[in-house]
């Protein structure tokens, strides 16, 4: 069984700073790609950055040069930064884990999402 847990959502001003955790267990090798996504009222779930297993980083260009995503293995841990943050980054944000091949191998993990509101 896999689980996906993220914490460390909540209330911060404009220009503050919040960091999210993702731990995650279970038998998955988890050598895919690790996510972080989220959804604002009204709005479709946007990728916000992915870390894939090499250690290369995708963004995107709303958080670029704001956010910084990590992973701490021997924690089993998916970290987001989040610096500078700006009303419009009010969203859950989601955990994600990733694989698609092989057919054998893959899968599509999600955690339950966390709450960030910025707002003075």
């Amino acid at each position: 069984q896999v689980h996906l847990v993220e914490s460390g959502g909540g209330l911060v001003e404009p220009g503050g700073s919040l960091t999210l955790f993702c731990i995650y267990s279970g038998s998955t090798d988890y050598r895919g790609t690790m996510n972080w996504y989220r959804q604002a009222p009204g709005k479709e779930r946007e990728l916000v950055a992915r870390l894939f297993s090499g250690g290369y980083t995708v963004y995107a260009d709303s958080v670029k040069g704001r956010f910084s995503i990590s992973r701490d293995n021997d924690k089993k841990t998916l970290i987001l930064r989040m610096n500078n943050l700006k009303s419009e980054d009010t969203a859950v944000y989601y955990c994600n884990a990733n694989r698609n091949s092989p057919p054998s191998a893959a899968y599509d993990y999600w955690g339950q999402g966390t709450q960030v509101t910025v707002s003075s």
